[in-house]
């Protein structure tokens, strides 16, 4: 399978199973309409979406000046999600992860080659033009 997203959103998610995936502070309330928002977003895109995972960052473990570092620079999330999201990728046989938060071009590769699908960021789907 591909993993590099090559053409508009509508290209990549048109007909494919996704998950969404979406790094939030502990205290944050508006994960799910967050979330929802992107899930109306892919399936406008032809996308349908068959799961969620979210990655909480709290304020133990460094306090809340940690809270803006990512938990790993390769992939935004924990070593334990990332698998988890992996796992459940390959058993849904997603084709397109849609990421919440900005992701670098490096993050985006490294999470395509654990999760085994296409990542792109929720960036991509409410650029201009699109």
């Amino acid at each position: 399978m591909r993993r590099d997203p090559t053409g508009p959103p509508t290209s990549v998610l048109a007909g494919a199973n996704v998950v969404l995936v979406g790094l939030f502070p502990a205290k944050d309330k508006e994960s799910g309409a967050k979330l929802d928002l992107l899930a109306a977003s892919v399936e406008a895109h032809g996308g349908q979406v068959v799961g969620r995972h979210v990655q909480r960052r709290g304020v133990s473990h460094g306090g809340a000046v940690k809270m803006i570092a990512p938990f790993s620079r390769r992939t935004l999330l924990s070593p334990g999600k990332a698998r988890e999201i992996a796992q459940a990728c390959r058993a849904a046989e997603v084709g397109v992860a849609v990421f919440l938060n900005p992701l670098t071009k490096h993050q985006r590769v490294v999470l395509g080659d654990t999760f085994g699908c296409i990542v792109i960021s929720s960036e991509d789907l409410f650029a201009p033009g699109r």
